[in-house]
């Protein structure tokens, strides 16, 4: 395992973010702030999926008032998100929300700076200054010709300095860019210059497909890196999805505990005996609210599946318009294939409650490896175990060789 980059601990409301805390994932409401009721309708399914701090923007006086309503009543901490009116972050104070995100690209008076701040310091307020590619200090662009990882380094430390001006110290820092080269650049820069805590994101990452690629590619190599507290995926979908995804690249790399299944599925082939994409989307459909903290394995035949899923918890191959269910490699139960989704729900909720081995124990393994064993030679029978004339090909190889 990758060792993690050393790191001050700051709090957002009681959830920890670096020095050692558990890597957090963010996200941001997309209603208007003042819709109280909507916003915090968002709020709850964002924390469903995952989400440990959510962000609102703060960009008017009723924002500032919905905050006021939001804050108490929100499962996760608020953060308030500030550009332009310096004395909105003033006020998103006064509304109670656990933290702020300025952009120093947009608030660029030294006194509003000091000023909030000021105010965040007495509040033991944390800040995260979030510097942003596509909002640059025009005196930085023009400084170093263009958007540059470098620039946008020193438009965080200049933000810093600031803060330093009044004595306030409770900062996270974001450097996104749209372009992920630049992106993982300039993340690395900010680690060697200071123990700040990171949050990091690859910003305006666009629609899924795309944007979870463009994300997840620069997420994931800073965190293989050791580099980050806190992540967001800023993808253009509803943002449970952003949850949902920065929650899996969590789990996948192992720096968080799983909360839901970890579905694995072989990307099918001329022996699978079903159609294995929908089998294997129907059952995500059916894991997707259920909570259980399982690798789950949908194999399109009983030639490879349980050999190459067997250290799943729970798994199906299908063989001969039927499923083989198998628990940690172990055959345990032939089921309809009209059942194979169904019987995977009932398997994986015994397994949640009881464990694999009584799950095991409960079934008639025996004949539950005949069937297998029938199946699977039945379809190698049909099929052939040498599709590619393995043996005629080793002869042509050998005289291409020697002659």
């Amino acid at each position: 395992m990758f060792e993690r980059r050393t790191t001050k601990q700051i709090s957002v409301g009681k959830v920890l973010v670096g020095g050692g805390a558990p890597i957090t994932v963010q996200s941001m409401t997309t209603t208007k702030t003042a819709d109280v009721e909507g916003t915090l309708q968002q709020i709850y399914a964002l924390a469903a999926a995952g989400c440990d701090i959510v962000r609102c923007t703060c960009n008017e006086q009723e924002a500032a008032e919905g905050l006021a309503q939001i804050v108490p009543r929100s499962p996760i901490p608020i953060i308030a998100d500030i550009h332009h009116q310096y004395k909105m972050a003033l006020a998103a104070m006064e509304a109670g929300v656990h933290g702020l995100r300025l952009n120093p690209g947009n608030i660029r008076k030294p006194d509003h700076i000091k000023a909030v701040a000021s105010e965040a310091r007495d509040r033991n307020l944390a800040i995260r200054i979030g510097v942003n590619g596509g909002s640059l200090d025009p005196a930085l662009y023009e400084k170093y010709g263009g958007l540059t990882a470098a620039a946008m380094v020193e438009s965080a430390m200049q933000e810093i300095a600031y803060f330093h001006e009044v004595d306030f110290n409770l900062i996270k820092i974001s450097v996104k860019a749209s372009n992920v080269p630049l992106m993982v650049e300039a993340y690395r820069m900010l680690a060697d210059t200071t123990d700040i805590p990171l949050h990091l994101g690859v910003t305006e990452a666009g629609p899924p497909p795309a944007g979870l690629i463009k994300a997840t590619a620069g997420i994931s190599t800073l965190l293989l890196e050791g580099i980050g507290d806190t992540i967001r995926y800023s993808l253009t979908a509803d943002p449970v999805e952003e949850a949902r995804a920065g929650r899996q690249l969590l789990e996948a790399l192992g720096l968080r505990e799983r909360k839901n299944v970890d579905l694995i599925a072989c990307p099918s082939c001329g022996r699978a005996e079903i159609d294995v994409i929908d089998v294997a989307n129907r059952a995500m459909k059916a894991f997707e609210d259920k909570k259980l903290p399982l690798q789950i394995a949908v194999m399109g035949c009983v030639v490879n599946g349980p050999g190459e899923a067997r250290e799943a918890d729970l798994g199906i191959a299908a063989g001969n318009k039927r499923g083989h269910l198998f628990v940690k490699g172990r055959n345990v139960a032939v089921v309809p294939e009209r059942e194979m989704v169904e019987a995977l729900v009932e398997w994986a909720e015994f397994i949640n409650e009881h464990g694999t081995d009584a799950a095991i124990a409960r079934a008639d393994t025996a004949l539950a490896e005949r069937e297998a064993a029938r199946d699977r030679s039945q379809l190698m029978d049909e099929k052939g175990d040498d599709a590619n004339h393995s043996a005629e090909k080793i002869v042509e190889i050998r005289k291409t060789i020697n002659n």
